[in-house]
Order: structure tokens, then sequence, then C-alpha cells
């Protein structure tokens, strides 16, 4: 998948208990010490035990890089069975050879299912729809993670066969809603249902073009880079609240009120604000997440000082850019900064 101009994804950050579900399957696969030093080395600290702090990007990368290679299981305690170094690999091999991206998905079940105890992948199809559902073989636990990355995994390697993020149609998961189920919205193009029969993703079929040709070389880069290119979306054209924080990124968010997201979006404004109710956030909700996440980048950056950064998203004073940070992510500004800085 070619790489496109920067955008928000890369400013996207999710909350500690999202990643704290990660954190519980890491701990399957490896000591205390060894967690510890993960962690330490992405950037990351516990805290009685837990994360404490929003977690970015590229923390997930690094953290995620190190723990594949040095756990020697590339879903890293996910699943009951580890998934062995080079299977990814495998993988991307099996299903480029596809003819058609219905037929990668196929690939895809194909793959896992020779895996994977737990679960298996099924390929579901109808007139108008493909995608993969996973369903329980026994009565095991629900690892919300594991869910979230194997069909996070489905649709970033559909998109590098295309060459452009594979629109979704839907994602479900066969779990309760957690309390953080904003944080999905930073994962998945897509609106996602809770406490669904099956976990599974879904696809319009008619959406779905025939895949590019992918060398050597730009399968090494995919891997070199996992999960940098899929784990993320792009924020191109998905839901109302992705498309109005990709706006507010383009341009001047500071004085950017509801309105002009709405004559961007070609929606009258009542309608866009009855379409950000529907998926349960606001005008207001977005733009905090936005300065909250530029914040986070400039505070583990340490080119800048708090004061610099509370002007520049948009306080008028230190004390009340703390006082907002502290409602955004539980935690002072002080505690983002990098120990370098």
């Amino acid at each position: 998948m070619q790489l496109s101009a920067p955008d928000s994804s890369s400013l996207a950050t999710v909350s500690p208990q999202f990643a704290g579900d990660w954190i519980s399957a890491l701990r399957r696969c490896c000591t205390d010490g060894q967690l510890e030093s993960f962690l330490q080395r992405a950037g990351l600290h516990l805290s009685a035990g837990q994360l404490s702090h929003r977690v970015t990007l590229d923390q997930i990368v690094r953290l995620y890089q190190i723990a594949a290679v040095e756990t020697k299981d590339e879903m890293t305690g996910l699943w009951s069975r580890p998934v062995r170094p080079r299977a990814l690999q495998h993988l991307l091999t099996t299903v480029r050879e596809a003819g058609t991206l219905p037929a990668a998905l196929h690939r895809f079940s194909t793959f896992w299912n020779l895996l994977l105890d737990d679960y298996r992948i099924d390929l579901t199809e109808d007139n108008a729809t493909t995608g993969l559902q996973l369903v329980p073989q026994g009565a095991q636990p629900v690892q919300r993670f594991g869910h979230m990355l194997i069909l996070k995994l489905a649709h970033g390697l559909l998109s590098w066969l295309a060459g452009y993020e594979v629109p979704v149609r839907a994602v479900h998961f066969a779990f309760e809603r957690p309390g953080f189920a904003q944080d999905y919205a930073a994962i998945f193009p897509a609106p996602v249902r809770f406490e669904a029969p099956c976990s599974a993703i879904v696809f319009e079929t008619g959406k779905l073009g025939l895949p590019g040709l992918r060398s050597n070389a730009e399968l090494n880069a995919f891997l070199a880079r996992a999960p940098r290119d899929w784990i993320f979306t792009r924020f191109r054209e998905h839901t109302q609240s992705l498309k109005v924080r990709e706006f507010l990124f383009q341009t001047s968010w500071e004085s950017c009120q509801l309105p002009d997201a709405a004559k961007a979006l070609n929606v009258t404004p009542r309608t866009l604000m009855r379409r950000l109710e529907a998926e349960e956030t606001s005008f207001q909700a977005i733009k905090d997440g936005l300065r909250r996440d530029l914040a986070i980048r400039d505070l583990q950056t340490g080119k800048k000082s708090i004061e610099e950064i509370s002007q520049d998203v948009g306080f008028s004073s230190a004390a009340n850019f703390h006082r907002a940070f502290r409602r955004w992510t539980g935690a002072p500004p002080s505690s983002y900064k990098s120990p370098s800085a």
C-alpha cells in the first residue's frame, strides 16, 4: 500500500484500557521482567500493574515489533497457540497470489484455520457482501485485542493488495461494549457493533476491486513496518467523526466551528450534529481529541515547553491547559514528557 500525505491518523492515540487488553495477553508469553523491558523500550510504563497513559501509534508499533521477536509469537500471546516467526511473511505470500480480493479473504481464512485452535475463521458471502467471522471452537473467554487485531489484519492485507484503503461496511464484536468503545474508531473505518453473535468484518462485494501486483520488496517493506500499515485507519472516506477530525487537521482548526465543518462536508450543521450524535460523539469532543493528541505528540517529542504547547493547542494560559489535559487523560502534561526531554 503506497504511503499517502500525512494525516491525523499519525497522531491517533488509544486509551490505556484498550492497550491494557494487549498487556494482559503479553503476560501469558513472557515473564514480568521481560514485559517490563518490552514496555520500557517502547516508551511505556506500568503503574500498579496497569498502563496509566494514552498510547500512541508509534508506541504500539515499537511494542509489537519488540514483543513479536522476543516472544517468538507474531500474535504476542493473543491466541492459545503461539504464531511462530515468519508466519506473517507466509500469509502475505499466500494472499499476494489471489486473483481477486474475495479470493484473498478466502486464502486469509484458510491460512489462519491451519494455525488457530480456539477459533475458526469463516468466509461469509451473500449477494451484496463478503466478510470474515470468528467462530469459537470451545468456551474460552474472548480476547478483545486479539479479535480486533486479526480483523484489522484482514483489512490491512486487503488494502495492501488493492493499493488503497478498502472501505469497510461494518465490524461486529462478540463482547460487551467496553467503556473505551470510542477507541475502535481510530482502528476501523466503519461503524462498530458490540454484543454480536460472532466477531466479524464485512465488506461490500461491489467495492472489492482487483488486487495489484506486489513485489518482494513491497512485501518486505510491509513486514518491516508491521503493524503500522494495517492497525490504524487512514481516516479517508469513512465515519463522520473521522471526516471531521481529518478536516480539522488539514485546516485552521483553532477557530473552526461546526458550521465550517458541515460546509466542507456538504451537509447542514443540523445533519452533521445528528450524524455525530449517532456515532456517540460531538464536534467539540472530536476537536478536543485532536488537541489532546497534538499535545501528547509535542510533549513526547520534548522540543517545546508546556507553556508553548498550551498556546499551540489553543489555551490562553498553561493553567487552563493543565486542567483540560487532566480531564482528557486523567494525568498531568508533565507525566507525558519524555525522560530525555
